[in-house]
C-alpha cells in the first residue's frame, strides 16, 4: 500500500511494492521469533548507521568530495514523546532511489531463498556486508513501531527518497523535498507502538545505547525532546581498542565494573590483540570476589561478543567452562553470525579465537603464579575448585593446569603445588598421595594419614567435589601418579619412619593373626577382607578401597547418585600394634561373645571415622551395651 501523510511532504509518484506472500511470513517469524528481546533493535539501528559511516569513511579515501564540509562521522537519537516517535540518523554514505530500493527491498524483490542466500553471502564477503545495506536487521525495527520511514540522500548526490512500510504487506518509495532530508546519509523515523512509548524516555534510550552499542566506533548523541541541545553519550572511542599504555588502572577498572557488574577491584586484568589470520581483541577480567552466579548448575560464561565493535551477546561461549569466572569481552573484526546477529556460528575462526584467548588467559595465570605468588594464591583461593573442573574436562591442556593448581597438603601450611611436593619425596616414594573427602577438618584427622605422617609424607587434602573426579582421571604429574591413601594396600614398608632405625619390622605375633581370621570370620560378607595394617600408627582400624575401581570417596559419591548401585565391600585394615587389638587378641575361647562383638565394634569404629553411621544402629547399641556391661563386671 501507499503510505499517505498529511504531515509528510510527499510526491504523487511515490511507488508501491507488495511483500511476497513467503517473505511476509518470514518477516513477521523474524519480527516476532528470531530477536529475544525487543531493545536489540535500536542496536541493529545504530549498527547499520556506524557501517554507512564506515562505507563513507571508505569512499571518501578515492573521492575526498563526498565529505563536503562535514568530515566528522555522528550518529544522532532524536525523541519525541507528543508524536511517540523515535529517529536514529546519520550522516554516513546514504542511499540512491535504487539503492534504496535494492537495500530495503531486498526481501520484497527475491523471494525467501534468495534472501537467506543472500544473507549468507554477506557473511562471508566483508565488503557487502558493509552497509549502505540495510539486512535483516532493520526489519527488527517492527518489533516496536507500527511504521517505519527511513529518509536518505546519498552522499554527492541532489535527490532525496523516502522508504515507508509497516511491515504487514508493501512499503513504498518515493522522492521527498530537499528541504525535509538530512544533507547526507539516513534518516530512520520509528512511529512507536503504544508499548514501546518507553523508548521515547531519555533514561531509557541511553541505557541500551550504553549496554549495547556504546562502543561503536562513531560518536552518538542524543536530543531528547524537539528543539533541545545534543548530547553525547558515546564518544566512538572504545576502551579496548586503545594500547594499554594510554589505559589507567582507574579506566581499567571502571570499564571491568561495568562490563562484569562487580563492584571489587579486578584481581587480574587480560588486554590483547591477536593479528594474522584471526584479527581480534580481547579484554578480560579476573574478578576480586566470587561472582554470585559462580556454580550456577548450567556453568555459563561470561564474555561479551562484539564484531567490530557492536554488541552481539553478552554470554558467548568464548572461554572454556572452567574459566566462567573470568568477565570481559571479545571484539573480533570478521567474525561470521547469524541471521538474528545474536548468536555466533560454529566457524574455524571461532574455533581459533576460544583457543587463542583460553591459552593467553592461561598464560597470564602462569606468569602471576611465578612472578606475583600472593596475587596468584588470592586468585586460587576465590576460583580454585572451578579451574579444577578443568583438569577433568579440557585433557589438551591438563598438563598446565596441574602447574596452575595448588593444594593443601599435611606437609605444610597454605598453598602448596604438585612441583613442591614432588621435591619433598621421600626415599623410595613413587607415587603422590592423596586424601579425597568432603571436609578440610575431618580430611586432616583421617587415621588413614597416620602412616604417611609417621614417614613424613606430604599429602595433598582434597575437599572439593570436583577432586573426586579428576584424580582418577589422571594419568599423574611429572612421570609421578595419583594414589590414594584410602585405596589398596599402602606399600609403605620400603620408606623408612621418621628418625627410625635401620631395622626390620618385628613380626606379628601368633595371637594377632588368628584374630584377624576371627574378625573375618565374624564379620563374613560386610568386608571383603580383613588384613593387618602398616598406614596405622595411633588409629586401631580403617577402611580402605580394593587396587581397582574408585577410592573410598568416589565410591559414596557414584553410589548416593546411583551410579554404583550400591558400594563395593571395604577392606578393614587393622593396626596390629595398637593396644586394643593386642588385648582383644589375647582374649581365649571362653570370650568368643567378646570377641564377636568387638569384631563389629571395630568395623562400625572405623565406618565413624569415616563420617558414616555404624552399620546397624541398633545391633550397635546392643553390642556396645554387652562390651560396657563386661568392663563394668555385671
Amino acid at each position: 500500500m501507499t503510505v499517505t501523510d498529511k504531515n509528510r511532504n510527499e510526491s504523487p509518484s511515490s511507488e508501491a511494492h507488495p511483500f511476497q506472500a513467503d517473505v511476509a511470513k518470514l518477516l513477521q517469524l523474524m519480527v516476532h521469533s528470531v530477536y529475544s528481546e525487543k531493545s536489540v533493535f535500536l542496536r541493529e539501528l545504530i549498527a547499520n548507521a556506524a557501517d554507512a559511516c564506515e562505507r563513507l569513511r571508505y569512499e571518501a579515501i578515492a573521492a575526498p568530495a563526498l565529505l563536503g564540509d562535514d568530515p566528522k562521522p555522528r550518529i544522532t537519537l532524536r525523541l519525541d514523546a507528543d508524536k511517540r516517535q523515535l529517529t536514529v540518523e546519520d550522516n554516513g554514505i546514504g542511499m540512491s532511489r535504487d539503492e534504496m530500493v535494492e537495500a530495503l527491498g531486498t526481501i520484497a524483490r527475491s523471494g525467501t531463498k534468495a534472501f537467506l542466500d543472500r544473507i549468507e553471502a554477506a557473511q562471508k564477503d566483508e565488503e557487502t556486508a558493509l552497509i549502505g545495506r540495510f539486512g535483516v536487521g532493520f526489519y527488527s525495527a517492527f518489533m516496536v513501531a507500527e511504521r517505519v520511514d527511513v529518509i536518505s540522500r546519498r552522499a554527492g548526490a541532489d535527490a532525496a527518497f523516502r522508504w515507508s512500510s509497516d511491515g504487514q504487506g508493501t512499503f513504498a518509495v518515493s522522492p521527498v523535498a530537499a528541504a525535509d532530508a538530512p544533507s547526507r546519509g539516513t534518516r530512520v523515523v520509528l512511529h512507536l507502538l503504544e508499548d514501546a512509548n518507553s523508548y521515547t524516555e531519555r533514561e531509557t534510550v541511553e541505557r541500551v545505547v550504553r549496554e549495547h552499542s556504546g562502543h561503536v566506533p562513531v560518536p552518538i548523541a542524543i536530543v531528547d525532546k524537539p528543539g533541545a541541545e545534543a548530547g553525547e553519550i558515546s564518544d566512538g572511542a572504545a576502551l579496548w581498542t586503545k594500547s594499554k599504555s594510554a589505559i589507567t588502572p582507574a579506566e581499567y577498572t571502571d570499564f571491568y565494573r561495568s562490563v562484569a557488574g562487580q563492584f571489587d577491584e579486578p584481581a587480574l586484568t587480560i588486554h590483547f590483540h591477536a593479528e594474522g589470520r584471526q584479527d581480534y581483541t580481547s579484554l578480560f577480567f579476573v574478578p576480586g570476589s566470587r561472582p554470585f552466579d559462580l556454580f550456577d548448575p548450567d556453568r555459563k560464561g561470561r564474555i561479551k561478543l562484539y564484531v567490530k565493535r557492536v554488541f552481539i551477546t553478552d554470554d558467548a561461549e568464548v572461554l572454556p567452562r572452567y574459566l566462567r569466572f573470568v568477565r570481559g569481552l571479545v571484539d573480533s573484526a570478521d567474525l561470521p553470525l547469524n541471521v538474528s546477529r545474536e548468536k555466533i556460528q560454529e566457524s574455524p575462526l571461532l574455533g581459533a579465537i576460544r583457543k587463542g584467548a583460553t591459552s593467553r588467559v592461561l598464560g597470564e595465570l602462569e606468569r602471576l603464579a611465578e612472578k606475583e605468588p600472593e596475587a596468584f594464591t588470592k586468585i586460587w583461593d576465590l576460583f580454585g575448585a572451578v579451574l579444577k573442573e578443568g583438569l577433568y574436562e579440557d585433557f589438551e591442556r591438563r598438563d598446565a593446569l596441574l602447574a596452575l593448581a595448588r593444594f593443601k597438603t599435611t606437609g605444610a601450611e597454605g598453598w602448596r603445588s604438585l612441583k613442591d611436593c614432588v621435591a619433598a619425596f621421600k626415599p623410595n616414594q613413587t607415587a603422590i598421595y592423596y586424601l579425597a573427602g568432603d571436609d578440610i577438618e575431618r580430611l586432616k584427622t583421617s587415621p588413614h594419614l597416620e602412616g604417611f605422617r609417621a614417614r613424613g609424607i606430604e599429602v595433598l587434602l582434597l575437599s572439593d567435589a570436583v577432586d573426586n573426579f579428576w584424580v582418577m582421571a589422571s594419568p599423574g604429574f611429572d612421570g609421578k601418579p595419583f594414589k590414594s591413601v584410602t585405596q589398596g594396600a599402602a606399600d609403605l614398608a620400603s620408606i623408612p619412619l621418621v628418625g627410625a632405625k635401620d631395622e626390620p619390622a618385628p613380626e606379628l605375633q601368633d595371637t594377632v593373626k588368628k584374630f584377624l581370621v576371627f574378625v573375618q570370620s565374624a564379620l563374613g560378607e560386610a568386608v571383603t577382607q580383613v588384613r593387618a595394617s602398616d598406614r596405622l600408627t595411633d588409629s586401631a582400624v580403617c577402611l580402605v578401597a580394593s587396587d581397582k575401581g574408585p577410592d573410598r570417596a568416589l565410591e559414596k559419591i557414584l553410589a548416593g547418585a546411583g551410579r554404583l548401585g550400591a558400594a563395593s565391600k571395604p577392606i578393614l585394615e587393622i593396626n596390629p600394634r595398637h593396644q586394643l587389638i593386642v588385648a582383644l587378641a589375647a582374649l581365649g575361647d571362653d570370650q568368643r561373645v567378646l570377641k564377636e562383638d568387638a569384631a563389629h565394634l571395630l568395623f562400625d569404629e572405623a565406618r565413624v571415622l569415616e563420617g558414616d553411621r555404624p552399620a546397624d544402629a541398633k545391633l550397635f547399641s546392643e553390642r556396645l551395651a554387652r562390651v560396657l556391661e563386661k568392663c563394668a563386671g555385671t
